[in-house]
């Protein structure tokens, strides 16, 4: 009776070694299922020392006070418009909410958490994102979440300085904004 065992043990396992697998039909990624809804656009911060960009904190060493450093651990805290250009009389389109805290000791390099508001034609909700900014160049950041019609969008946004100058500092806001299959279906 053993062996009689045996024998259908190895039967079984030589007929299933032959017998060829067919792939099931969804192991192969569906394009149709997986694409995206990209939208990029450019927006402008303005941001005015002692009027929309406080000091909240005072640092305690590095470099001193500019429109470019802060001494190290300085925290700001700020709510400065979003417009549709660097002029400074263009069309108001949103906020940015947050703070950020001096990270370098050369005071250029910050934390920062920011609530981007926006209030556009087709539009409308806010963008989060978190990251280091560098106050000098462009730096990228991620987008961490969104609400209202930016919920689930994915991406990064990327801060360069336009203007550097007096107490109006100007940023360019580049939005590279993107929503999985699941979240353009649910729109």
């Amino acid at each position: 009776m053993e062996f009689s065992l045996h024998n259908y043990v190895f039967a079984a396992i030589l007929v299933l070694t032959i017998i060829p697998f067919k792939a099931s039909s969804n192991s192969l990624p569906d394009n149709k299922h997986h694409e995206v809804k990209p939208l990029h656009f450019t927006l402008f911060d303005h941001e005015i020392i002692n009027k929309t960009t406080f000091v909240i904190v005072n640092g305690v060493a590095g470099a001193g006070f500019s429109t470019t450093t802060a001494p190290f651990g300085t925290l700001f805290v700020l709510n400065d418009p979003l417009k549709v250009t660097a002029d400074p009389s263009s069309t108001v389109v949103g906020s940015a909410e947050g703070f950020s805290i001096v990270s370098s000791f050369d005071g250029l390099d910050s934390l920062s958490v920011a609530k981007l508001t926006l209030n556009l034609k087709k539009y409308k909700g806010a963008v989060y994102f978190v990251g280091v900014f560098r106050s000098t160049k462009t730096t990228e950041h991620p987008i961490v979440g969104g609400t209202g019609d930016f919920l689930f969008v994915q991406g990064y946004i990327t801060t360069s300085p336009v203007s550097l100058t007096g107490l109006n500092i100007i940023y360019k806001i580049e939005f590279h904004l993107y929503w999985p299959s699941y979240a353009v279906q649910i729109s």
